[in-house]
């Protein structure tokens, strides 16, 4: 189990978290990097030396890009990709609110394609949920559940194409998850053939603000 830690909060309102996932690094697969929905529109200083110090540490770091379902025009999420690479030096890209079903395929496939000519060398999609099974072909990672630790447990099982593909291709990312049973989301994820997870406790419009317990456990 390694973790992919969405971590949507500044530096300078909380460097030790940033600190934190540094002195974490054998733990991560990596970190999203989520300034202002995307990129901003102008490079910050304070994130761009917490993206130098996670590098550093051997940490990836994926530049946060929304898709709005397929709605938002595919230029303006590839000019996205050009400012993380540009100003961040990203390793990748997490694209967001991916449309699951089987007709957005070819949009993502045109986005997975740009982010890889742009220097994305992971390219992670977030539908959320389960989406058709050729998305799995386009993506390094697949987030197939996005959601509260209630619907997470009560989450129907894998469809049986998942089990043509090896569990580090797939995430869970659980918020609102009831302290000390972020343990028990983890468990579950790994039963569930998703061996990239993270499991927080946040609430509210960003659960992601701060880190999962294991991560401050280990420091």
């Amino acid at each position: 189990m390694t973790l992919l830690v969405p971590m949507y909060v500044h530096p300078a309102v909380n460097p030790d978290a940033w600190n934190v996932l540094v002195a974490s690094a054998p733990l991560l697969y990596g970190v999203v990097l989520n300034i202002d929905d995307g990129p901003g529109n102008a490079p910050d200083p304070a994130f761009a030396a917490a993206v130098r110090a996670l590098r550093a540490a051997g940490v990836r770091v994926l530049g946060y890009a929304d898709t709005d379902y397929g709605r938002r025009p595919a230029r303006a999420v590839v000019h996205d990709f050009e400012r993380y690479r540009d100003w961040y030096a990203t390793d990748g890209f997490f694209l967001d609110q991916v449309a699951p079903d089987a007709a957005g395929l070819r949009h993502y496939r045109r986005l997975t394609r740009a982010a890889r000519a742009r220097g994305g060398q992971t390219v992670a999609l977030n539908p959320g949920v389960h989406p058709a099974a050729g998305y799995a072909a386009l993506a390094d990672l697949l987030v197939t559940f996005e959601g509260g630790w209630d619907s997470y447990r009560a989450a129907p099982a894998a469809p049986s194409w998942t089990a043509g593909h090896p569990p580090a291709r797939f995430c869970h990312l659980v918020h609102g998850v009831p302290a000390g049973l972020c343990g028990l989301a983890a468990r579950t994820a790994e039963l569930r053939r998703a061996a990239v997870h993270c499991a927080v406790p946040g609430h509210g419009p960003n659960p992601w603000s701060a880190l999962p317990p294991v991560l401050r456990k280990a420091s």
